[in-house]
Order: C-alpha cells, then sequence, then structure tokens
C-alpha cells in the first residue's frame, strides 16, 4: 500500500551509460559529450572509485500522471547525483535503501519524454571496506549492481502512518512502563493495527486519525512547532551534515560528497519550512563555489533566507592538538575571513564536534576571533571517565572562556529518533544551571545529512510533548547562535572548566602516520620563515611583490592536511598519496619563494661555503651563537640576531675538553666542556651536567632505551593505543657501537638496533662541541626502516628528577600533566599530545627532551617515553611501513623549565641554514625584534604583511591604503611578561588587534618603540602601520 504504482523498465525509464576511465571524476559537460552505451537494471558497475555517467530518459505512465507524490527510485548501493538535461545538479543519492527517492517535477506528468543524468560514484557513503567493517582498508575491486531505477507514485498516507507508528511504538517501547503515557501508546498503537485493513486506502486515513489523536492535529505541517502557551521547548533541533574532509575516501570524493549533501538540504527546505541547518568548513564552500556554481548560489539564497547556517569559522575541522599555535591562528583567519566575503558576516560559533581532544589555548584564540561559543560532543566517547558537564565555561591557560555545550544525546549525527530526543533531557549533565540542549541530527561523516524521515519523526516528537506530554518538547526553526544566545544570558551561573579538554580515547593519533605529521611540523616552519623574510623584502624594496597568493595556497594547503582524520593519521592510504602530493607543493613553492628572496638579498643557500664568504640564516627572534658546519671538515660560529648571521672562525677545543673515546667492550664516552655521556651497548648509562655536578640517568638505568610493545586496540586500530599495552614492553637489545664521526667540531657514536627481521635502527648518538653562553644537548638522530604488524616503538629516558606533574609544549603554551595513576582521571592521560619538547624538572634542576617531527610522549614517575612508530593495519594497510628518519635531544638545565628550552626547541627544529654572498653583502640588524632586556618568556613567534594592505591583497575584503606588518607575540612560561618592541621601519602608528587584524586600541608608539605586556600564556597581534 505504500506504492500506488510502479512504472519501470522501457518505455518508461531508459537507461545508457558511459563509464568514465580509470578513477577520473569527470564534469558533467566533459561527460556528456561522450558516446552513452545502453544498460539496464541489474548490470554491475565498477571498480573501486570509479565514475560512471547514466544518461536516464522517463516517461510516466499515463495512469500516475495524478498521483499525489511522483518519485524515481534510484539504488545503485553506492552515491549518486541527480542532474538536470543542461547541467544542474540537483540532489543526492546514498543507495543500499537510504535516499534513494527523487521527487519527479510537476513538468514531467505530460506524457512526454524528459532526459535526467545520474552520476554514479563506485563508493559507499563509507568508502570501499570489504565486508560490514567500513574502517578495514579499502576494497580496489569492489563493484555495484543498480538494483532500481523506477516510477513509483507513492501514498503519502501509508508513508506518514509508516513514521506515526514509528514513533508510537518507540513511545510505548521507552517510555516508564507505569506511566499513562506509555500506556496510552500501547492502545493507540492497538488501535490503529485493528483499523489498519491491507488493500483498503480509506482505512489508512482511519489509522492516520487516530495517530493525530497522541501526536495533535497540526503534525503534519510546520505548525505543529508554534510554541502554546507555557510550553516552552528545551531541546532545539539543528540539522547538520558532518563531511569529514578526507577519511575512507579521498579528498576528490569529498567534493562530490558536499555537492550532493547540500543539494539535498536545499531541496528539503523548500518542503520542510521548519528546516535549519548548519555546516561547517569554509574550505568545502570553496570546493563548492569553484565546482559546482549552480548549488552554490542555491546555498547562498539559503544563507541569505537565514536558514542555512555556515558555522564554525575554521577553515576545516581540524585537529587541534599537534597543529602549531600559529596554525590555529590561521585556521580561523582564513575561515572566518571566507564566511565574511562571501556571506557578509561571521561565525560566533567554533564548531568541532568530531575532533580528538581540544587545545588548552583554544578559548583565547576563539575569542580573539571573534567567537565565544564552542560546540563539540566527541568527549562522551571518553572510555574510561564520564566528562561531567554538558553546559560550562570552558577557560583556557590566560584565562580566556568561552561557553561550551556538549549535545547531551551524545551524537552530531542523531537520527532523529524518539530516544534522541529523550535523551537530550535524560543525559543532560548541568540541569541545575540550565535545561536546555541541541540536538544535532542527520547522516554524517560520510555527508548527507538530514533526511525527510528526520523531519517527520522530529514533528511527532513535538506533537507528543505538546499533546501527551512525558517526552523533551524539541523545537525546530532556530539557529545554533539562537541557542547559544539564550545560553549567554546565564553564564554566570555555569560550572567551569579549566584547561584541555583531554580526550580519553584515540591517542595512538598521536604517532600514526609519521610522515605526514614530520610534513606537518616542517610545513608550519617553512611558512613561518618564508612570511618573514618575504615580509622584510617587500618593505625594502617596493618592487618585490609579496607573495600573498603562494602563501595562501600553502596555508590552504597545510591548514587542509590539519583536517581531524588527516594529521592524525586515521584516513586510508589515498588521503596520505594526496596529502603528500599537497606537502610537496607547498615544499616545492616554497622554494621558489626562498629563492627569489635570496636572489632580492644578494644571497644563496649553499651547502658549504667559507668563513669571508659565508653567513648563516637566522629567522629565529633572538639571538644565536651556535657551531655550524661549513664543510665535511670545517666548522664555523655563528653569532648575531639575524636574519643574516655573520661566521667567524672555530677554534677547535683541546682534545681534553672535547672528546670521543672507547672506554671498554662496547662502551663510549663523549665529552665536553659541559657534558659527559657514557654510551654503553647503545644506551646512554651516564650524562653528567659537569656545570651543574649533577647526574642525570639514575644509577643502574639506560637513557635512549628502544622498546616496543604490542599494539591491539580493542577496535580503532590507527586511532588508539589501550592501557593494557603497557603490560607488553619488552627492551630492545643493540648491536656493536663504534666511533662514526670525531671531527673538531662534532663527535658520535653509531649503533644499529634490530626489531626483527625485517626492521631495524640505526642510531646515532652526538655531541657537539659547547659555545660559551648556551646550553648544550645531546642530539640523537635514527634512521628507521619499519616492517611491523600492530606493535608500537620508542625510546625511554629515565631521569634523575621528581616531581608529580611533567609540562608539555603545546599550542602558544605548555600543558602540565601528573607523572601518577593516583585518579582514574590521572591514569586516562598514559599517553598525551606534546610539540616541540617535554619537561621534567624539580626545583632548580630539570630535563627536556626536544625532537623534530613527533607528537607523542608519556611520562611515569621519572620515566620520559617518546613516542615514534606504530604499525595499525586499518583503515592504512601500510601505514608507517618504510624508511623513516627522526631526530630528538636529551637537554639538561639548571633551574625549573625556563626559556633555555623554550628557545633550544625552537632551534632545534630551525637550524641554521648557510648562505653565500660574498664579503660585500651587509649584514643588517633585524628590523623588528624584542629588545635584549624584555622578558625571555616572550616569543616574537609572527612577522607578516597585513591581509588587505593594497599591495598585498587579493580584493576578498575592501583594501587598506599604505603598508602594515602584523607581529604575533605569545608569552611562553605561564607568567606575567614585559617586553619592548623595537623597529628601524618608518611606522607611523601601531595597533593592537584581534587574530582577525581588526584594530583594537591604538598602542603608544616613540622612538620606534612600543611595549608590550602579556599575561600569564597571553597571544598578542599588533599592527604596524608604515609611513
Amino acid at each position: 500500500m505504500m506504492k500506488e504504482g510502479v512504472a519501470s523498465g522501457e518505455p518508461h525509464v531508459k537507461l545508457w551509460v558511459w563509464d568514465a576511465p580509470d578513477q577520473t571524476r569527470p564534469t558533467f559537460d566533459e561527460a556528456v559529450k561522450h558516446e552513452f552505451r545502453k544498460t539496464r537494471v541489474g548490470e554491475w558497475f565498477g571498480p573501486s572509485w570509479s565514475t560512471h555517467w547514466f544518461k536516464v530518459v522517463l516517461r510516466v505512465p499515463m495512469e500516475l500522471h495524478d498521483s499525489r507524490l511522483l518519485e524515481l527510485h534510484w539504488d545503485a548501493n553506492n552515491e549518486g547525483m541527480v542532474w538536470t538535461h543542461d547541467g544542474k545538479p540537483l540532489q543526492g543519492l546514498t543507495g543500499g535503501g537510504e535516499r534513494v527517492e527523487w521527487v519527479l517535477p510537476k513538468e514531467f506528468r505530460d506524457g512526454k519524454e524528459h532526459t535526467i543524468y545520474v552520476e554514479m560514484a563506485c563508493n559507499g557513503m563509507f568508502g570501499n571496506a570489504p565486508g560490514g567493517d567500513s574502517i578495514q582498508p579499502p576494497d580496489p575491486n569492489k563493484y555495484f549492481k543498480l538494483d532500481k531505477a523506477e516510477i513509483v507514485a507513492v501514498n503519502p498516507d501509508a508513508r506518514a502512518l509508516w513514521v506515526d507508528i514509528w514513533i508510537i511504538g518507540d513511545a510505548a517501547r521507552e517510555f516508564p512502563q507505569d506511566s499513562w503515557e506509555q500506556h496510552r501508546a500501547l492502545k493507540t498503537c492497538n488501535e490503529i493495527i485493528e483499523a489498519f485493513e491491507l488493500g483498503n486506502k480509506d482505512s489508512l486515513k482511519t489509522c492516520r486519525k487516530i495517530a493525530e489523536s497522541y501526536f495533535g492535529s497540526d503534525v503534519n505541517s510546520a505548525k505543529v512547532y508554534d510554541i502554546k502557551n507555557g510550553k516552552e521547548p528545551i531541546v532545539f533541533g539543528i540539522g547538520h551534515c558532518h563531511i569529514d574532509s578526507c577519511w575512507l575516501w579521498p579528498w576528490a570524493e569529498t567534493k562530490r560528497k558536499v555537492a550532493r549533501s547540500w543539494s539535498n538540504q536545499c531541496d528539503l527546505m523548500d518542503r520542510y519550512p521548519e528546516l535549519n541547518f548548519a555546516c561547517s568548513q569554509a574550505q568545502q564552500y570553496k570546493w563548492l563555489k569553484q565546482l559546482y556554481p549552480y548549488v552554490w548560489e542555491r546555498v547562498k539564497k539559503k544563507v541569505a533566507e537565514g536558514r542555512f547556517h555556515p558555522i564554525g569559522g575554521s577553515w576545516v575541522e581540524h585537529d587541534t592538538n599537534m597543529p602549531s599555535g600559529e596554525s590555529l591562528v590561521r585556521q580561523f583567519l582564513y575561515g572566518q575571513r571566507f564566511y565574511e566575503s562571501n556571506f557578509g558576516s561571521r561565525c560566533q560559533t567554533f564548531w568541532l564536534p568530531d575532533t580528538f581532544g581540544y587545545s588548552s589555548q583554544l578559548p583565547q584564540l576563539c575569542r580573539l576571533a571573534g567567537m565565544n561559543r564552542f560546540l563539540t560532543q566527541k568527549l562522551s566517547w571518553n572510555n574510561i571517565n564520564k566528562f561531567p558537564h554538558t553546559t560550562f565555561n570552558w577557560v583556557a591557560l590566560d584565562g580566556s572562556q568561552v561557553i561550551c555545550h556538549m549535545p547531551p544525546a551524545e551524537t552530531y549525527t542523531a537520527e532523529a529518533h524518539f530516544g534522541d530526543v529523550k535523551r537530550s533531557l535524560s543525559q543532560h549533565k548541568s540541569m541545575d544551571q540550565d535545561v536546555t540542549s541541541l540536538l544535532v541530527f542527520g547522516k554524517g561523516d560520510g555527508g548527507g545529512g538530514p533526511t525527510w524521515q528526520h523531519l517527520e519523526k522530529l514533528r511527532r516528537c513535538r506533537g507528543i510533548s505538546d499533546n501527551v506530554g512525558l517526552l523533551p518538547r524539541v523545537h525546530m526553526g532556530n539557529s545554533v547562535d539562537d541557542f547559544f544566545d539564550k545560553l549567554e544570558l546565564k553564564a554566570d551561573s555555569f560550572v567551569t572548566w579549566y584547561g584541555e579538554l583531554y580526550f580519553e580515547l584515540h591517542r595512538g593519533t598521536y604517532t600514526t602516520q609519521a610522515n605526514n605529521k614530520r610534513n606537518n611540523r616542517k610545513a608550519e616552519t617553512v611558512l613561518r620563515d618564508l612570511e618573514l623574510l618575504a615580509t622584510i623584502v617587500s618593505i625594502k624594496n617596493k618592487s618585490y611583490k609579496y607573495p600573498k597568493k603562494e602563501f595562501d595556497d600553502m596555508w590552504e594547503a597545510v591548514l587542509l592536511c590539519q583536517f581531524h582524520d588527516c594529521l592524525p593519521g586515521s584516513s586510508i592510504e589515498m588521503c596520505y598519496d594526496d596529502s603528500d602530493e599537497m606537502y610537496d607543493m607547498v615544499f616545492t613553492t616554497g622554494k621558489k619563494i626562498m629563492d627569489d628572496i635570496c636572489k632580492q638579498m644578494g644571497v644563496s643557500e649553499v651547502t658549504s661555503t667559507s668563513v669571508p664568504d659565508g653567513m648563516a640564516l637566522n629567522t629565529l627572534p633572538w639571538e644565536r651563537k651556535e657551531v655550524v658546519e661549513i664543510s665535511e671538515s670545517e666548522a664555523a660560529v655563528a653569532c648575531g640576531e639575524g636574519p643574516f648571521m655573520k661566521l667567524s672562525y672555530f677554534n677547535p677545543p683541546l682534545t681534553a675538553e672535547f672528546h670521543a673515546r672507547q672506554v671498554g667492550r662496547d662502551a663510549f664516552v663523549l665529552e665536553n666542556t659541559q657534558l659527559k655521556v657514557q654510551v654503553t651497548g647503545g644506551c646512554i648509562t651516564s650524562l653528567y651536567d659537569k656545570v651543574a655536578q649533577r647526574e642525570v640517568i639514575p644509577e643502574g638505568q639506560k637513557a635512549n632505551q628502544y622498546v616496543i610493545f604490542d599494539d591491539k586496540p580493542l577496535y580503532w586500530q590507527a586511532w588508539d593505543v589501550e592501557v593494557y599495552h603497557l603490560d607488553t614492553r619488552r627492551e630492545l637489545p643493540s648491536g656493536e657501537t663504534r666511533i662514526s664521526e670525531s671531527k673538531p667540531h662534532r663527535v658520535s657514536v653509531t649503533t644499529r638496533t634490530d626489531i626483527s627481521k625485517e626492521s631495524y635502527i640505526e642510531t646515532v648518538i652526538s655531541l657537539s662541541a659547547a659555545v660559551d653562553g648556551e646550553q648544550s644537548y645531546v642530539e640523537v638522530s635514527s634512521r628507521v626502516e619499519w616492517h611491523e604488524t600492530m606493535k608500537f616503538l620508542k625510546v625511554e629516558f629515565p631521569v634523575d628528577v621528581r616531581n608529580t606533574e611533567a609540562s608539555y609544549e603545546t599550542a602558544f603554551g605548555i600543558v602540565k600533566r601528573p607523572t601518577h595513576y593516583n585518579t582514574s582521571w590521572d591514569m586516562a592521560k598514559f599517553e598525551v599530545c606534546c610539540h616541540k619538547f617535554a619537561d621534567l624538572s624539580e626545583h632548580g634542576y630539570g630535563v627536556s627532551i626536544l625532537n623534530d617531527s613527533k607528537y607523542g610522549f608519556a611520562t611515569v614517575g621519572n620515566l620520559m617515553r617518546l613516542s615514534l612508530l606504530r604499525s595499525p593495519k586499518a583503515p592504512d594497510a601500510h601505514a608507517d611501513m618504510g624508511t623513516h628518519h627522526i631526530r630528538w635531544a636529551i637537554l639538561p638545565h639548571s633551574g625549573s623549565l625556563g626559556s633555555t628550552t623554550v628557545r633550544k626547541a625552537y632551534e632545534f627544529n630551525n637550524p641554521l641554514k648557510i648562505l653565500s654572498g660574498g664579503a660585500g653583502v651587509a649584514v643588517s640588524e633585524r628590523p623588528v625584534k624584542l629588545s635584549s632586556d624584555s622578558d625571555k618568556s616572550l616569543v616574537l613567534d609572527t612577522v607578516k604583511r597585513g591581509e588587505d594592505d593594497e599591495d598585498v591583497s587579493r580584493g576578498e575584503l575592501p583594501t587598506e591604503k599604505g603598508r602594515s606588518v602584523i607581529l604575533r607575540i605569545y608569552e611562553s612560561l605561564g607568567g606575567r611578561a614585559r617586553g619592548t618592541v623595537q623597529t628601524t621601519w618608518d611606522v607611523k602608528k601601531v595597533s593592537a588587534t584581534n587574530l582577525l587584524e581588526d584594530e583594537l586600541e591604538e598602542v603608544a608608539f616613540e622612538g620606534g618603540k612600543f611595549k608590550v605586556d602579556l599575561k600569564p600564556f597571553e597571544v598578542a597581534t599588533f599592527k604596524l602601520q608604515l609611513a
């Protein structure tokens, strides 16, 4: 009775197909130029990731012309898109029984032939995994059968009754058994069943009348959401379509998912006036604008109507654990500028429902980007402790705060079930402060968004609330910002959460896909350096054009690769093939920019030079003094603040002060004037700080000890490392050690460590000649040949330091975490994220572990452990297999954690570059810097040109006359810090700005200087307007 009539096969449905070659995704215009062949229902199409274009000619039979609802039902068990005959994309198709219907236009009821096209993508909503486990590596040879292509006359009464009995049945099952509301639901179900007569259409109307006695008479329209006196809603539904920019499918498929999903929503909005839809990720809007102009215009129209809501304010829904502070800034800068330039306004709410933990500085950066609200829900996945709040104030390291809401239905892809509405109250943890909540519903991860079923179910849930009661009253028609506007009025009463929102799951994502993480760190460094140098050159030489387009392309690629399934390492192999290409573009473009800058400055990058002809390039904002290698056998001392540092001759220390020598069987000593290192059996058995007169390694223990663990998570292979993996620890014995380098400026020993028959590590432990006034460290370089299965490689450093907390660098700050397992909350942090360093210090002394590309770490008691490599087999069967080059260092230091560690970590990740330009090149003073008497915890992290300078702007937003420079400074250690910015540029005005470069207030500027006064971990941005 659901179908009043069906027309299939010729002459009503005629099918032709063109098979696109290989894995190409041709546009409509390209596809229709080709010759199509005849095809039929029942034919198979593939393989995985291929595209097939169908020409579909429809003729509605006369007997169906007067049907109340006519649809094309198309099901090939894969994704697709319906196009008009002239190339307008109309609606996405999901397949497998979901979203298989397309409502036929009224003009198709004329008895004539009408042509449409269907673009078939040979992948399901969740890719192409074999069998029923969607996170397994995709099957490259999957084929899809066209099961259905037919014109269907749907009986609207039968379809509506199906939803009626669904929701009333849920009420009968989920309401308390001792409630009259449950008994009435049971009674109504029985009455409907008794009234139903198979084949009798009139009985459908009778049954629907019975259902309306439970729902109320307004259930068939948006009128059901009219607010009655005394019946205020507490659950606010918002349609959403979470589309992972890559995950179990490649980036290119995401672009089509966006068009399919958002077309669906525009269509539903025309049919359901209550639907408000929120969607994030500026990158996806840009793809739509570039590739699907017709859908873009539909979306823009709905945005203008106030029903399609761009949200989030960021370029993508990015990881927040691993990106640098400046990367997080650029996520907001690029995201907000896109929204403002294309839709006329910025986002107020940061939207990040699916990311694997939330950095402690996000509230500060959100506020500085114009957002004071935050929505997430991922912490509901915690596998040890239940997060205690639903609505709360979240406070950053500097004291900034945002309102945070975590929908109590505990999903961002709710199916709009009766139970989802019920859980929006029953699982609400903050009802003492506020009882309201958001219900975020719609097909997601692979896209899709809300369906007509979702909207019909929610109408009925609202009807129950108004007509029967007991179910929380759900409301449609408001935006996310409307919801937060009301929360703001009560914000003073909300509980507070300080610091990071640590996610007690997916801890393996700090380590998986090591090459991708290495590229991220390298790209962040390259962009920082180039923006500084290009700024200096563009101001010095007006004929040089600041490469804004190139920087935008580079940043957008890096920001895209920070998507929360790319940078964490949880995508399929195809995604990393694509990200490798993007990073290659970043580094190739960067090399061209650098070559151009060098040409402008009259220098060139070289691998060897001489003291008179050479110089070192320092892009860091402080004076450096280091020994640098200027040839295979020669070193020099580079000293200065940069950007160009003079070289002076290196005077080798006496052999007694600096050497490498063998002191026993497989035992060696490396020594300089500060440190004495003993390497025995390939491990560091002693590290003596000669200046502090202190041994760093506890007696009888071994540092730089490789350990390997069985790594078999319960399910999420690329994502998870479970606490029980620690029970499988096994030390890797090393092979023979030899002195591999004995130069006047550096000594090294090399050891080979076999992991298995297929895998090994070649480790070089080095000590450079000490430089007066600079803290020396032990550097380790490793080459790992890695071919393991479900194993986790780490390196350990026991240190003679005691503290109940260790410190880890994070974006624009430091996070302290426990070194013990006193509580379940402490134990849950058995694996944590760090950036360039981790530190364990007690009063007066400490040890820092620096790294050049790693993010996973753990400190338990006095044992520090750097995570190196994992070997999961899903969703990428070859994750991390191959050769890896990894560097780390052991940095002992007097005093507690301080600027020495912060600066050495920067320097370790930004080695001095050797330049040659002849003796005639002037070694100029750095044009902008913090004065020498400024607090050393201040870091001038970013120097760039203003986004809207008339000689820089690309025209997205109104340009500003003149030239400006943007400086970003942060306090790095957690204390009040004062300093002075000095500049040799001709500056007429200095303003404090937010991250979006809006001027907030003028700063006193005199004599080429202005004062800086920052709170602990504060991030400050200044705009220097040049004369």
